[in-house]
């Protein structure tokens, strides 16, 4: 059964994944879109410039903990709540937490009170497939997987999934769960392992590869992953957790080589760095619910998709040579330099 949706907050709508999906959003609905985002070192107001006059769309610079800012969006007659708005990457989690528990539970809650104060008719709790911890080589992460983080991001995401849930067995909050595998697409800020390589390689400095390099991820392109949403928000039943993925298992260090041979780059620019603490050897995500359940399924083949990336970085150098300057070169110096 679908869901009637007139206007929807996201929260971190500056975000890689984020901004693809309010761009989406706009492209294929009529609906009102406020976003709402704190514009940390990830979030990105660039990333929606071609947007930002568009006339279902609002931006409001804020603090998903910042209740009375909250309260103030969820009055304004939402009818659904994506919560994209999270602290995300495992290193800056292992050099100082707080934040992490800041941003992705106490954050969550404030939205989680919004939600059942305003009544919301739809809150989507976007989590990731780390929640579960690490896999052996075989098998697949279900719903009904134990959660197991092994990060103090994971387990940040873990507390407000959890969170998520009392709320809807507690107080009947129309909550969905959606976790996803590895996305890669256009506008990801270039920490994550794709971007960085591609990068890195078209300015012809050192790919850093953690530990062997065989540590394997479930691959899903952005925009099919915003589809996945889409079809959750309003047709996905409540009280339910959602697994997204791309059913493209590859190891990092295949990865890095498709986008040197893709490049016209040597091999020789690889360089293999100390692991980081608790890395996740491999995950892989078992959809099977969403596309039988739902009917989705993904667009782009991973090889299409790869194209569609790698061109995107080469025709939008200035986006990403901006971002790597200044205070991302001190936490790239703090990740890699003592490695290299």
């Amino acid at each position: 059964m679908g869901r009637d949706i007139r206007a929807i907050l996201v929260t971190g709508g500056c975000g890689f994944i984020g901004s693809n999906f309010v761009r989406y959003t706009l492209r294929n609905s009529d609906y009102r879109v406020i976003n709402v985002d704190k514009l940390t070192y990830a979030g990105n107001l660039e990333n929606l410039s071609d947007i930002a006059d568009h006339p279902t769309y609002e931006f409001v610079k804020g603090d998903i903990a910042d209740k009375a800012l909250i309260d103030g969006l969820a009055s304004k007659g939402i009818d659904a709540i994506i919560n994209f708005a999270a602290e995300s990457h495992v290193d800056r989690s292992i050099e100082d937490s707080r934040v992490f528990i800041e941003t992705n539970v106490l954050g969550t809650q404030v939205l989680l009170e919004a939600s059942r104060n305003y009544g919301i008719s739809r809150f989507i709790q976007i989590s990731t497939d780390e929640v579960y911890g690490s896999l052996g080589s075989t098998g697949a992460f279900t719903e009904t997987s134990p959660l197991a983080p092994n990060s103090p991001y994971s387990a940040s995401k873990t507390a407000a999934d959890l969170l998520v849930r009392a709320y809807h067995k507690t107080y009947g909050l129309p909550c969905i769960i959606t976790r996803c595998s590895n996305n890669y697409g256009p506008y990801q800020f270039p920490e994550k392992l794709i971007p960085l390589m591609i990068s890195n390689a078209l300015e012809g400095e050192p790919l850093p590869v953690y530990g062997d390099g065989m540590n394997v991820r479930d691959w899903i392109y952005v925009e099919d992953h915003c589809r996945a949403i889409d079809v959750i928000m309003h047709k996905g039943r409540e009280g339910e957790v959602y697994n997204i993925g791309g059913n493209n298992e590859v190891p990092n260090i295949e990865i890095v080589q498709i986008i040197l041979k893709r490049l016209g780059k040597p091999e020789s620019l690889i360089k293999f760095v100390e692991d980081r603490p608790g890395h996740d050897r491999r995950y892989a995500m078992d959809s099977t619910k969403l596309r039988n359940e739902l009917e989705w399924n993904t667009i782009y083949s991973f090889d299409q998709a790869m194209d569609l990336t790698i061109r995107w970085y080469i025709e939008n150098q200035a986006w990403w040579k901006q971002i790597k300057s200044g205070e991302y070169l001190k936490y790239y110096e703090r990740m890699y330099g003592h490695r290299l």
